[in-house]
């Protein structure tokens, strides 16, 4: 069930790509059922905050009705960051599911461990490696296109 859920998120993270983003997508679950969607639209939105965690967590809670979401899990395709796994942890997310690890930034072990911080009250689940050549795959081809973009440009003078 879980690469189910991770294919549908590698899905949104191919619509970043198609509107110029770094594809990272993002899927929330409920009892089975995808209640939420979200890809990366930072630049789009023109807001640092639209990471695909964050706006597939404001869909599924406008879905819901509440900010708190119990019971929920959320699959994205890329370890999540400080600002995302705050908001997930805030969300009350029972598990987050990721693909890629990201040691940049990724808060779920790369960089630190924000959901194993004993002193925070609230404690989630998270599982990695899920379709991780997907979405390493996927990721390093949307860097290696901008590169080779970056190339052709002519030299300003």
């Amino acid at each position: 069930m879980s690469d189910r859920y991770m294919g549908l998120a590698l899905e949104q993270a191919r619509l970043a790509w198609a509107e110029g983003e770094v594809p990272v997508g993002a899927v929330v679950v409920k009892d089975g059922e995808v209640i939420a969607t979200g890809y990366n639209q930072p630049i789009g939105r023109h807001d640092p905050t639209a990471h695909a965690e964050i706006v597939a967590l404001r869909a599924a809670a406008d879905k819901l009705g509440n900010y708190r979401l119990p019971g929920c899990e959320l699959y994205v395709t890329l370890e999540p960051c400080i600002m995302c796994s705050g908001a997930m942890m805030h969300a009350r997310l029972a598990r987050v599911i990721y693909a890629a690890v990201d040691p940049k930034t990724g808060a779920c072990g790369s960089v630190l461990n924000l959901f194993d911080q004993e002193r925070l009250n609230h404690h989630t689940e998270v599982q990695g490696g899920v379709m991780a050549d997907e979405a390493s795959s996927l990721l390093r081809a949307f860097f290696a296109e901008r590169r080779a973009a970056a190339r052709k440009l002519p030299a300003s003078s």
